[in-house]
């Protein structure tokens, strides 16, 4: 991101071409590797590899109060690659979100070895082809 890229302090959702990504973060997007520095969280335990990705904070809140079982994603650990990842892009919206919840809601409830080792194949496929936004 470009300094001081929300500079009123308000949380911006991010947007199909954000303008406050510089040229080396849209390659880094597009190859999804801005998600690595995640693999720290990983291996402190504080995430896993596979579940819903977080959300800013500052949009939980507003979710919360604005999408009914919203606060259900939470009942596991987030994750790097989630199946929401794989079948829609990154929320940019309320309504983004709403579809997103139903992703990870389906993930919640059909969690299994298999279904993580699916959700890691198609997320290191999105990689190699260049599918991040």
């Amino acid at each position: 991101m470009v300094a001081d890229a929300e500079k009123e302090g308000t949380a911006v959702w991010a947007s199909k071409n954000d303008p406050r990504v510089t040229r080396v973060g849209r390659i880094l997007r597009k190859m999804r590797l801005d998600e690595l520095p995640q693999f720290l969280n990983i291996l402190r335990g504080e995430m896993s590899a596979v579940g819903p990705r977080p959300e800013r904070p500052e949009f939980v809140q507003e979710l919360e109060k604005r999408i009914p079982f919203y606060r259900l994603r939470h009942a596991v650990k987030p994750g790097m690659a989630g199946w929401a990842m794989i079948y829609q892009d990154y929320a940019g919206s309320i309504e983004d979100s709403m579809l997103r919840l139903q992703y990870d809601l389906y993930y919640i409830k059909h969690q299994s070895l298999w279904l993580d080792a699916l959700i890691l194949l198609r997320a290191m496929g999105q990689m190699v082809r260049l599918k991040g936004r």
